[in-house]
């Protein structure tokens, strides 16, 4: 005959104090002396009980659940903040539950409001304006966004993507790139800011750059757009493109029209996913901290929830990662 598990009784008669001292100790609503404690934990291990989550949650309000919601999961840079994140929630004894609104504006809502019903908060990435995301705070859940807000209370954990742009524009003018292409996605709040770290390094020379709007931030963007940027009467010295997959997209069918990279054209992106160091050329890259994003985004909803105040908006430094995709156009060998 199959031995019943222990219950909460069960252990509270072995460790000499009530159910509800056991209840308490269990879901954290109140703190014991050390020696209570101790002879708790030796109970519960030896025993070998297993609280039900679902009471538990019952109990303390909480799901120990906790919502991300990203744009597009087969996009490297996102898996990247995924893994940040849910390592930290895996740190506090959470878990990450996880929705992929697939670049769809019209799927974010839906999904989100579902989500908040299962989490005891939530992390967003959003294409919403910022003036339509104001439904969220309806919600009544911790949240944390990706992204700069000016509008809404909620506390956002952003990279540096002007400063970061406007340090890649620099080295591509040190390096004596003139004609410069930039291929931008305008659907998302961030394509502004790494147009406008461009644009104001570009304006100090007195230069500006050619731009190029995609549909969706993925490699068979840059794949289409590629002809008709290199195959016009002058094609420019460099493209940098929104992300790296749009880069990755450009690079191959640059070369299946012909061209040499990076003597005919160099390439650049944002995000260095992991596949632009094995490409040929490899590819120079603003690296965002996608990860790091992960974990400042899990740390500030974990202290919400905790009761914390959260700071509005935590700021990740980006870091220039300079690779063989890009060419120096004053070397003498070059000239």
């Amino acid at each position: 005959m199959k031995k019943k598990p222990p219950t909460i009784r069960d252990v509270a008669a072995e460790a000499g104090v009530s159910t509800a001292t056991i209840s308490k100790f269990i879901n954290g609503t109140q703190r014991f002396s050390s020696t209570v404690e101790a002879r708790i934990t030796a109970v519960i291990d030896s025993l070998g009980y297993r609280s039900n989550p679902l009471a538990q949650s019952m109990i303390t309000g909480r799901t120990k659940s906790i919502g991300l919601s990203i744009l597009d999961v087969s996009n490297p840079h996102f898996t990247s903040i995924v893994k940040g994140a849910n390592r930290i929630a895996i740190e506090h004894g959470y878990t990450l539950l996880l929705v992929d609104t697939e670049e769809n504006l019209g799927r974010e809502k839906p999904l989100i409001e579902a989500l908040s019903r299962r989490v005891d908060g939530m992390i967003l990435f959003s294409r919403m304006s910022e003036a339509d995301l104001s439904w969220t705070e309806q919600l009544e859940k911790p949240l944390v966004f990706f992204g700069r807000l000016s509008q809404l209370s909620s506390p956002c954990v952003s990279s540096d993507d002007h400063k970061g742009a406007y340090m890649l524009a620099q080295h591509l003018l040190t390096l004596g790139h003139k004609r410069i292409a930039y291929m931008g996605f305008n659907k998302s709040r961030r394509d502004e800011e790494r147009f406008g770290g461009l644009q104001e390094c570009l304006n100090e020379h007195q230069l500006t750059a050619e731009i190029y709007n995609v549909n969706s931030p993925s490699a068979q963007e840059g794949e289409r757009l590629c002809s008709s940027i290199m195959l016009g009467k002058q094609h420019p010295d460099v493209v940098v493109c929104y992300n790296d997959l749009m880069a990755l997209g450009f690079m191959k069918e640059a070369q299946n029209l012909g061209f040499d990279i990076p003597r005919d054209v160099s390439i650049a992106g944002f995000d260095n996913i992991q596949y632009g160091r094995y490409t040929s050329p490899a590819l120079t890259s603003v690296d965002l901290q996608s990860e790091e994003m992960g974990v400042a985004a899990m740390r500030t909803l974990i202290s919400m929830i905790n009761g914390e105040t959260a700071r509005g908006l935590t700021t990740i430094e980006p870091q220039l990662i300079l690779r063989s995709s890009v060419m120096n156009r004053r070397s003498p060998a070059n000239s």
